[in-house]
């Protein structure tokens, strides 16, 4: 399908701007971009006949993250709250004028906005898809680097939260990935106590 073809060029472009930078196996990425390709890549392994909408939600749900950055918001959870939601709404505006300009119409829009801002999780399989694949993408790609930064306690408490996002299909590929003697011993503890 051209448009598809054409939107996935224009997402990738896009995030390839990040300066930002991600290393994975020794080679540098623009980091939203890197990101972007494996959240496409989970969302294929989670659900091979994913919709057209999925796709094209799977390689724009954080597109241009960097334009609006965590540090430009107050601290505390009220901070955070907000940069959260104005972040989806900036998601969501690049990626249907992109959408947009590329041919589909605004049913498909309209779908991958419901995605992106991740709308009705527990009764959507398709965004409850998005979640698996989102929290799997952090756990491969920046759970290691982000342990170290956080005291214990607190890195389970974040685990579970993530994990609660996710259902068991999810916390099934979680738990096949390959951590460190305490990357897995930190998730372990964090399931535990949400099967408690």
């Amino acid at each position: 399908m051209k448009n598809l073809e054409a939107a996935f060029a224009a997402f990738d472009a896009y995030n390839q701007q990040d300066p930002n930078r991600i290393t994975y196996q020794e080679k540098s990425y623009p980091q939203e971009y890197f990101l972007a390709q494996k959240l496409h890549e989970w969302i294929l392994v989670l659900n091979p006949q994913a919709s057209l909408e999925l796709l094209l939600a799977s390689k724009c749900q954080h597109i241009g993250r960097w334009e609006t950055p965590r540090n430009q918001y107050p601290d505390g959870r009220e901070g955070y709250l907000k940069w959260r939601k104005e972040q989806a709404n900036f998601h969501v505006d690049k990626a249907l004028a992109i959408l947009r300009k590329v041919g589909f119409d605004e049913t498909v829009c309209y779908r991958v906005k419901q995605i992106i801002l991740k709308q009705k999780i527990k009764a959507d399989a398709e965004v409850q898809t998005m979640e698996n694949a989102l929290c799997l993408v952090f756990l491969q790609y920046q759970f290691e680097d982000f342990l170290h930064t956080q005291p214990k306690e607190k890195m389970v408490s974040i685990l579970r939260k993530s994990l609660l996002k996710m259902n068991k299909q999810g916390h099934d590929y979680a738990l096949k990935l390959s951590f460190s003697v305490e990357g897995s011993a930190l998730i372990h503890k964090a399931l535990e106590e949400l099967y408690v």
